[in-house]
């Protein structure tokens, strides 16, 4: 598997919040769909859309389990009746890995660079959560063909 290193830049963010079984973030992406269509504040063409997970689906209480869907923003967000809020992916150095295909199977990308990779890296973790850059969305695309980075905050 090719780890990068790459420095990404601090980078505004509108966040739907999700705490609740992985499952039911099928309720939330579409509210955070909507919010995008009806204020333009995140063009999905021409802004970037992220995803901030805060713990590991497969040994967390589904009631506990955190997500933030999000997406790169060109102006300020204001209070709204979606409950979209504003937040900052921070500047910083990350290990970049691409994910090819669905998104049920990156698991093993995510537990390698943990697992494996960390420790050889001589890295740290940063006090920031492991998060995804979305490529391209199914229906759209196959799910065999979804373009997914993986990145691990370091320092």
């Amino acid at each position: 598997m090719e780890v990068k290193l790459i420095n990404f830049e601090e980078t505004q963010i509108a966040v739907l919040e999700h705490k609740g079984p992985p499952a039911s973030l099928n309720n939330t992406i579409p509210k955070f769909i909507e919010w995008r269509k009806f204020t333009g504040l995140s063009p999905i063409v021409s802004c970037r859309t992220f995803g901030i997970v805060y713990n590991d689906p497969n040994n967390t209480p589904p009631e506990e389990f955190r997500f933030d869907v999000c997406g790169e923003i060109i102006a300020e967000v204001p209070e709204n009746k979606y409950g979209v809020t504003q937040k900052t992916i921070p500047e910083g150095i990350c290990a970049v890995i691409r994910h090819i295909g669905s998104h049920d199977t990156m698991d093993e990308k995510i537990y390698y660079l943990y697992r494996d990779w960390l420790p050889k890296s001589g890295k740290e973790i940063r006090d920031f959560p492991l998060y995804f850059q979305y490529h391209n969305f199914f229906p759209e695309t196959a799910e065999n063909e979804l373009i997914t980075d993986i990145f691990l905050p370091i320092k």
